[in-house]
């Protein structure tokens, strides 16, 4: 299932630096969310499984399923929104994960999809976690980044579910992203192998300025829905180009800093203008 992978001169760079214990392996099945007895089987690569288990009242009543068996213990890899590239400590040493997806992309732009995953795995930050005011590794997943204000998201807005948590999720990612970001933009000019991924990191903010041009009016015309339209604002955050309004507030040192109290306030304030 799955089978150690060779790291390009450049993201063993970033391993070495970042995230120096991390083993990166390819999967030999796409996935989203791996099943029991293939995620079981990554212990076959580790020392140990630590499974994530999250308090009860961390989830609104109507939470999806899959994140109620992420919550509550099981060892689960991998969830919606995760992207071809994953990344886990429920595992010691930590694990990234390339899903057979990424084939027939440009070999730079999964070289900084891993990167990306290994810088993030770097992350140690205040505001990592809601509930927990000391600098903490950032988690694999928005919901210990939410913790008990994850319930003050959902009742902010007017989403169901499944909605909030592509919101959630993609609002997490754009807080990972302001940690990441610097890191990248301080290799574009980088003299040594590292610029590449700098490049890959430039163009990817490139192709989506396009789509973020308007976004705000496709919104107001219920054009475009607005977990959909926080998800691609979020990804411009981490390749640090401009985002419109109301996007545009999580692009600040405020929210890198306080973190998912700010994301919450952030989300109240913005649907009961959506609802003016």
């Amino acid at each position: 299932m799955f089978s150690a992978r060779e790291c390009s001169p450049a993201v063993e760079r970033v391993r070495e630096a970042r995230a120096p214990d991390a083993v990166v392996v390819t999967a030999g099945s796409d996935f989203e969310t791996l099943p029991p007895a293939q995620a079981e089987d990554l212990g076959l690569l580790v020392d140990a499984l630590d499974p994530v288990s999250c308090p009860e009242e961390w989830l609104p009543e109507d939470a999806p399923a899959l994140l109620r068996r992420f919550a509550g213990g099981d060892f689960t890899v991998g969830m919606p929104g995760d992207g071809s590239v994953v990344w886990t400590r429920q595992t010691s040493p930590p694990i990234v994960i390339v899903k057979p997806r990424v084939e027939g992309s440009p070999e730079s732009f999964v070289d900084f999809l891993v990167a990306e995953a290994l810088v993030e795995l770097g992350i140690d930050a205040q505001g990592a976690r809601a509930d927990d005011d000391a600098s903490t590794p950032a988690p694999e997943h928005f919901l210990p980044f939410f913790g008990s204000t994850y319930p003050d998201l959902a009742a902010g807005t007017t989403l169901g579910p499944n909605a909030t948590y592509q919101l959630a999720n993609a609002l997490y990612e754009g807080w990972l992203g302001l940690h990441t970001r610097d890191v990248f933009a301080s290799w574009v000019d980088a003299s040594d192998e590292r610029a590449a991924l700098g490049e890959a990191w430039v163009d990817a903010g490139e192709r989506l300025e396009s789509r973020l041009d308007g976004l705000s009016r496709e919104v107001a015309r219920g054009e475009t829905e607005f977990a959909d339209a926080a998800e691609l604002a979020c990804s411009g955050i981490k390749h640090d180009v401009d985002v419109p309004s109301p996007f545009a507030a999580l692009a600040t040192d405020a929210y890198r800093e306080r973190g998912a109290p700010f994301a919450v306030r952030w989300a109240e304030k913005t649907f009961d203008a959506l609802a003016d």
